[in-house]
């Protein structure tokens, strides 16, 4: 029997962040972001992220397409926008055109209001097993504000409140 991988997952705390990026297509613009719990610091110099999406994600087609995108980090008030994002394509695309966003001067991509925020171009992509880890150079970056953390743990979206972090 194969071992219960999701079922022991759950117990890992992760980080909750928006991607976002776009497709230009003859009449504009279109962006999209999706809820992501895998961005991972890769290296410092150079800068390098990288994030884990589905091989049959269409955000991962226009990610690709672009080699652009932006993530933004998510503190707890934006446990909804979260939920919204973590949807399907066409749910989410009402979403988007109302997210509190604007383009990166970098990358064009959506840059939330959120705690922090990357900008990123493609360095590499592999696929692996039923995703494709994407790498990315950050080339632009900027921490707003410290407040409680969003974690996603159990399934569920979680503050993490700004003592959990001090020892006492």
């Amino acid at each position: 029997m194969p071992p219960d991988l999701r079922g022991v997952m759950r117990n890992f705390a992760t980080g909750v962040c928006v991607a976002t990026t776009y497709s230009d297509r003859a009449d504009g613009r279109r962006h999209d972001a999706v809820t992501i719990n895998s961005l991972t610091s890769v290296s410092l110099d150079p800068p390098l992220v990288s994030l884990c999406l589905r091989l049959d994600s269409a955000f991962l087609v226009d990610l690709l397409a672009t080699k652009k995108w932006a993530v933004s980090i998510l503190d707890s008030p934006a446990r909804d926008i979260a939920g919204l994002l973590a949807k399907d394509r066409r749910t989410r695309a009402d979403t988007v055109g109302a997210l509190p966003a604007s383009p990166g001067w970098h990358t064009g991509a959506l840059v939330l209001d959120s705690a922090s925020w990357l900008e990123c171009v493609l360095w590499d992509s592999f696929d692996l097993g039923d995703h494709t880890l994407v790498v990315g150079e950050v080339v632009a970056a900027d921490e707003r504000r410290h407040g409680p953390a969003l974690v996603f743990l159990h399934g569920g979206y979680h503050s993490l409140d700004e003592q959990a972090g001090n020892p006492p």
